[in-house]
């Protein structure tokens, strides 16, 4: 531990905190805008798309201007506006409800909101979600850039990616037994705790975080500008954000399909928070030894090995619905095989994550860890962007809500193909295998000619 920084710690530590809130919220996102606002599929997933890939969009702008306005201040300001953010997807509903214009209950939603343009009100608080996240997801990354060295930086990677998992793991421990509990009323209760843990992220922050690495702080905007056109203009580094997307457009559905897909075809006695779980769980537990191993191996050849894994863990997903109704475990078939699934993409993110963040650290120049590591969060804004609008329209097709159909024996009929949602990301997962493993020839190849010219 004597080999980082305070601040290093204490940026980790308030990693942890950020992620157990937005996991916490993200888990049942879709849940979230159907049963309390009244979304349809479609919508819930384009509004929770356009959502998470603004979130992973923005960090390119917001790194840049913290390297100019210096991290403290950047986390002080994120973590305000996320415990705003969070407190108002909770009071909104509630203050709506106090006002006699929408009731809830365990099985209902918010009656009256299908229809209303109140339900367009849900988005400035979303706006500042996306705002306060854009500030971490740079900002943190980038201080565990500037507090290592080149020496121990995949460690420490390794670790910062400990931290996320064990707030992923915290914040989604607390969904089901609110939901079950509670019913929708649940999925608004989620974001005051939410809103909790991100102002005691604030406290810590104010009182503990500081640093004396500021390179970059005070360049003009003009030196931002330039900063970010060249790092836009990095072919390389864009070729291989957009083949890393297809890694993240099949964990994503993690989010987008898999609390549905499981609660529709297993029924209210589902736990897709505790299936998503077992993600976390495995990344806290192989991470760093994931890391040790693969220490002699460049970043791309570790990256690559997590991308093979990927498409088979969405092929595994797939079986649930086709192997009957016997438990397995103690589990359904649908449950047993998510949580296979979802224990693969672990393990292929133990490969893939803490190397690519290491690999874009190294390209940047001082003073610009926050625009670089903001900029490697771009895989995100493509996955999501499509994985969430797709996950719609697919669960439309072939799992939607049972609430359109007047009987069981109506609704098994309907659902009887819900496993074809898997094939397409197995599809995705390939593809992106393949261009990852021709990507690392090319380049390969570039840099030997670039060495012996």
């Amino acid at each position: 531990m004597s080999k980082f920084s305070k601040a290093f710690w204490v940026a980790n530590s308030v990693e942890l905190l950020e992620r157990l809130a937005y996991y916490a919220v993200f888990i049942v996102i879709t849940l979230y805008l159907s049963n309390v606002w009244g979304f349809s599929d479609i919508e819930a997933g384009i509004i929770s798309g356009i959502f998470s890939a603004s979130l992973y969009f923005l960090p390119t702008f917001t790194g840049a201007y913290a390297d100019r306005i210096g991290f403290r201040s950047s986390i002080i300001l994120a973590f305000t506006l996320l415990t705003i953010g969070y407190a108002g997807l909770g009071l909104l509903p509630t203050l709506l409800q106090s006002a006699g214009l929408v009731t809830y209950g365990m099985t209902t939603t918010f009656s009256g909101l299908e229809t209303s343009s109140l339900r367009w009100s849900i988005a400035p608080v979303l706006v500042l979600l996306v705002i306060g996240g854009a500030f971490i997801k740079a900002v943190i990354s980038g201080t565990v850039a500037r507090e290592t060295t080149s020496e121990n930086r995949a460690r420490g990677y390794s670790i910062f990616y400990m931290m996320v998992n064990i707030g992923a793991f915290t914040g989604k421990t607390v969904v089901d037994p609110l939901r079950r509990s509670m019913g929708d009323e649940g999925l608004v209760y989620l974001n005051f705790f939410s809103a909790t843990m991100t102002f005691a992220a604030l406290i810590a922050v104010y009182f503990f975080y500081k640093s004396v690495k500021v390179e970059g702080q005070g360049k003009s905007f003009a030196e931002i500008g330039k900063a970010l056109l060249k790092v836009c203009s990095n072919g390389r580094l864009i070729a291989l954000i957009l083949i890393i997307s297809g890694f993240w457009m099949i964990q994503s559905q993690m989010y987008a399909t898999m609390p549905k897909y499981v609660i529709r075809l297993i029924g209210e006695d589902a736990s897709p928070g505790w299936y998503a779980n077992v993600n976390p769980l495995v990344v806290f537990v192989c991470v760093n030894l994931i890391t040790t191993l693969m220490k002699k191996y460049t970043a791309l050849n570790s990256m690559t090995i997590g991308m093979l894994i990927i498409p088979f863990s969405a092929l595994v997903m797939s079986f649930g619905n086709q192997i009957g109704t016997d438990h397995i475990l103690g589990l359904h078939p649908v449950a047993f095989m998510m949580v296979i699934g979802i224990a693969m993409q672990a393990l292929a993110e133990c490969f893939i994550s803490p190397r690519f963040l290491e690999y874009f650290s190294l390209q940047s120049p001082k003073g610009e860890e926050g625009l670089y590591l903001g900029f490697s969060h771009l895989h995100s804004f493509f996955s999501y962007l499509l994985a969430f609008g797709l996950s719609g329209f697919l669960l439309e097709k072939y799992c939607p809500d049972p609430r359109g159909f007047s009987s069981p024996a109506e609704y098994a009929a309907a659902t009887v193909h819900a496993h074809y949602i898997w094939y397409v990301f197995v599809g995705i997962g390939m593809i992106s295998a393949i261009a990852l493993v021709i990507y690392g020839i090319i380049t390969k190849r570039m840099d030997k000619a670039k060495a012996t010219s």
